[in-house]
């Protein structure tokens, strides 16, 4: 196949295709954000819908297919073990730690200079890891300790990943209304990451 061959086949539109097939990948993103923000509402299953997200997504980009509410239903109910609901405990109770540990540094203890940022960039590594650890293949889906390996023999997807995590903060925290929909940009981010990863 040619080149423009290539290219014109990419730019073909679908029947009732408005706005071509980027635009398609856009309204997939925004949809997945909102699905997994709503599946997201118990806290525990925070991973169990990240890692539906992730497959979901990856199904997109594999097939073609557009994504589909059913279709994120579908790997939801099969991520909801009681593995996964266990680890699900685990992002509050860390949660709940640094916010006690935020509270302790501005009481003006000795050292919290130091601390504040050890503590932002612990919690921004956390925050990394998991992401990637929704984002694997099974068997190792939703694995902490594959997906912490996977970050060290892949520093430049780590730091990719955490850039679209300080982004969503910088947008959360500018414009709140954007919150509901961070949750797709942040999968759909570490699906890429996981798929460009020389790892595999």
């Amino acid at each position: 196949m040619t080149p423009a061959s290539t290219a014109s086949s990419r730019d073909r539109r679908e029947p009732g295709e408005v706005f071509g097939p980027s635009f398609s990948l856009f309204a997939d993103v925004l949809l997945v954000g909102l699905l997994t923000t709503a599946a997201c509402l118990p806290v525990v299953t925070a991973p169990a819908a990240f890692a539906a997200a992730s497959v979901t997504l990856r199904q997109t980009a594999d097939q073609g297919l557009p994504v589909r509410a059913g279709t994120f239903i579908g790997h939801l109910r099969a991520h909801l073990t009681t593995r996964v609901l266990a680890a699900g405990c685990v992002p509050p109770l860390l949660a709940l730690v640094l916010l006690i540990d935020a509270a302790l540094l501005r009481s003006s203890l000795p050292g919290a200079a130091v601390m504040s940022p050890v503590l932002a960039l612990l919690t921004l590594g956390a925050m990394v890891v998991g992401l990637r650890a929704t984002a694997l293949k099974a068997p190792c889906r939703l694995s902490a300790r594959e997906g912490l390996l996977r970050s060290v023999a892949d520093p430049r997807g780590a730091l990719l990943l955490a850039g679209a995590v300080l982004l969503s903060v910088v947008l959360a925290w500018s414009i709140p209304l954007l919150t509901p929909l961070l949750p797709g940009p942040l999968a759909f981010a570490a699906t890429v990451v996981e798929l460009r990863s020389p790892a595999d």
